[in-house]
């Protein structure tokens, strides 16, 4: 697997010079796609030289593990909000229009697309993806199940696994929904996503 980070001897310098390379790898990404895009292409945007930008990144694999890094731990930041709750189960639940309105962004997903597609056809990239799954999964699966426990509610870990995946792949599939249907009315589908989530967390 490609290094993602490289050390430098000034640490502040070349995280601003990494997320330089991030941002214009990201928009090279959005507008190109990850094959479109060459390295050469990323350092023109991020405003260096083509040799300069490998002494952050050895290649795109490794652009693409640091994304899937960030998104590591905004997921993680996220679980340890929600396990602060005094509901967490209603509190998914109460924050869906929050959640349904982020993932219709493209800001949002386009970036998660990219890497979906080069995902299935990279197993190095799968790879990424499934590690990072795996911890945010078990970590959101904890969640629930001490608050079913506490609500009093069955908790069999086979039973929650399956609707945190049935969960986690509504929100992932918003995304292509809104390809197929850019007008899309996203009250009433707020609403859908509320009755689903009861559903998924509520019932026994």
């Amino acid at each position: 697997m490609n290094q993602v980070e490289k050390k430098h001897p000034d640490p502040e310098r070349a995280n601003t010079r990494r997320k330089q390379v991030l941002d214009a790898a990201e928009s090279c990404f959005s507008r190109r796609g990850f094959h479109g895009a060459s390295m050469a292409e990323i350092s023109k945007a991020a405003g260096m030289s083509a040799g300069h930008i490998y002494n952050y990144f050895d290649s795109k694999d490794a652009i693409i593990a640091a994304f899937v890094m960030q998104n590591t731990e905004r997921v993680s930041n996220l679980m340890q909000d929600l396990a602060q709750r005094e509901d967490p189960l209603q509190a998914v639940i109460d924050n869906a229009g929050e959640h349904v309105l982020e993932a219709l962004d493209p800001k949002t997903w386009m970036m998660p697309l990219e890497i979906f597609a080069e995902a299935s056809r990279n197993p190095v990239i799968a790879e990424m993806l499934q590690c990072s799954d795996q911890r945010s999964r078990q970590l959101f699966l904890s969640i629930i199940r001490d608050a079913r426990i506490k609500r009093g509610l069955p908790a069999d870990e086979e039973m929650l696994e399956g609707r945190l995946n049935a969960l986690v792949a509504i929100y992932q599939g918003l995304p292509v929904r809104f390809i197929h249907n850019p007008d899309v009315k996203v009250e009433p589908l707020i609403a859908g996503f509320r009755i689903v989530l009861t559903a998924l967390l509520l019932n026994e």
